[in-house]
């Protein structure tokens, strides 16, 4: 197979030669940069197309993207990805595979967000340099870069210290990433151009100044150029003293204090994908939700639309409402943050079996203590929700004693399983067969747990929703 190579490092006479083989077919796989999109690259019959770090592709490439691979294979590689591709591959557009397991001897990088202390910079870097290590400082202003690379080597006057960026000309740059990587050189202040590419595994401290104003997959992806060896590696995120962060970026620093294990690029993706939203898929935004339908029920019309698009027709197209004479809310004494308590409230709404019930209880109990018997019913009308949805519930709803149970006039029910059921309950339970079937149950103990029972039974004789 002919190999070749597409970049701007290669001479123009190169370029056009391979450029050339690319259109006769005589060149088997190009591997290139943002360079194979330009307009004069044509390919004479394309199977197969490799994207690496995907989050480095903006809109403008992706569309060009669009254009080349119709009908091509594709197969996307990122430890981000950006939000509306992990949305993408959420609701069934694309297919997502995951890893795992990190390579072998790989520790944990150990992760400190804290505010700019000079001392703490000099204990840093003394400490990685008593073990014949190297250091990244990432500083992301070429202005004034070379002074705080003049500073840092005042501050550790024994380390050698050096800077790069991506407006020194390519002989300067090149010269300096080799001192480097050759150990001449023990601290490199450097702008985010070390963010993707860079194996250099004995550099296993990075430093991170003004790290409140980077995106939370560029601080993961940062992060990621250090702790590539079996040694410890460290990570300091530091901001301005005594500043006030905004909120987004302290959820986005704490976020990457919380997810510091091997391989929590896929979580750092949805947390990026919380903070940010999915975007458009169809225009140039790459992050915002979708407010004039709300992102809910957006995600679900478009869920329906892919799978009518790969012919799948769906019966789930009905909704489950519940109206009981019972307390169910969570109460300002136990939660009292209401960004906190509507982000609880949608997740007990997203409650779809026993197990995500489980898990829900358990974390609410360890957050805010034990709950009362509001927030219990709470938790319970969601699992009966969901119960009831499976069997083809429309409605639950209380009428004095009894509580009527409306199904789906399209319920797809075993009928010999009713007379069973209708046995069980005796006189406390009638069924009417009209135009939208319907129960009437009197409950003749507890009304949550009875109702769950019974919504229980009619989902095991139902056949699964598609």
């Amino acid at each position: 197979m002919k190999v070749d190579l597409l970049c701007r490092f290669r001479t123009s006479a190169q370029q056009k030669k391979t450029i050339e083989g690319i259109r006769k077919g005589q060149v088997d796989i190009v591997i290139g940069t943002h360079r194979v999109l330009s307009k004069d690259v044509e390919f004479k019959n394309l199977g197969l197309l490799i994207i690496d770090e995907e989050q480095r592709f903006g809109v403008t490439h992706k569309e060009k993207i669009k254009q080349m691979k119709k009908d091509v294979d594709v197969l996307t590689l990122t430890a981000t990805p950006i939000p509306r591709t992990l949305h993408m591959s959420l609701i069934g557009i694309r297919d997502m595979s995951v890893l795992e397991e990190p390579p072998m001897d790989r520790v944990p990088i150990q992760t400190y967000v804290m505010e700019y202390d000079e001392e703490t910079v000099r204990e840093a870097i003394r400490r990685e340099l008593r073990r014949g290590g190297q250091v990244y400082y990432v500083y992301n202003r070429v202005n004034d870069i070379a002074e705080v690379a003049l500073r840092i080597s005042k501050l550790v006057p024994e380390a050698r210290v050096d800077f790069a960026h991506g407006q020194m000309s390519q002989r300067e740059l090149e010269q300096v990433m080799y001192d480097f990587i050759n150990g001449d050189v023990d601290v490199l202040v450097s702008t985010t151009i070390i963010e993707t590419g860079l194996d250099i595994s004995n550099v296993n401290t990075m430093i991170i100044h003004d790290s409140d104003r980077y995106g939370l997959s560029q601080l993961y992806q940062l992060r990621g150029r250090v702790g590539r060896s079996n040694r410890t590696a460290y990570a300091f995120l530091m901001y301005t003293k005594n500043k006030m962060l905004q909120e987004t970026a302290e959820k986005r620093l704490s976020a990457m204090r919380e997810y510091s294990d091997l391989g929590s690029g896929f979580k750092i993706a949805m947390k990026d994908l919380e903070l940010r939203g999915a975007g458009n898929l169809l225009g140039a935004q790459q992050h915002g939700h979708m407010n004039a339908v709300g992102y809910d029920l957006y995600c679900k019309m478009l869920s329906e639309a892919v799978k009518e698009a790969q012919g799948i027709q769906t019966m789930d197209d009905f909704e489950t409402t519940i109206d009981l004479n019972i307390d169910a809310f969570i109460p300002d004494s136990y939660i009292s943050n209401e960004f906190q308590k509507l982000d609880i409230y949608k997740r007990i709404a997203g409650i779809e079996s026993q197990q995500e019930y489980d898990d829900m209880l358990e974390e609410l109990i360890d957050r805010f203590g034990e709950p009362g018997k509001a927030v219990l019913n709470l938790l319970a009308i969601a699992r009966l929700k969901a119960l009831a949805h499976q069997g083809y519930v429309t409605e639950i709803k209380q009428l004095g004693k009894d509580v009527r149970i409306t199904l789906y006039e399209k319920a797809k029910l075993d009928p010999a399983g009713i007379p069973a059921i209708m046995a069980q309950y005796r006189r406390g339970l009638q069924f009417k067969a009209d135009h939208e079937p319907k129960f009437i149950l009197t409950p003749q103990g507890r009304l949550i747990e009875e109702l769950m029972k019974f919504a229980g039974e009619l989902a095991k004789l139902a056949e699964p929703l598609e």
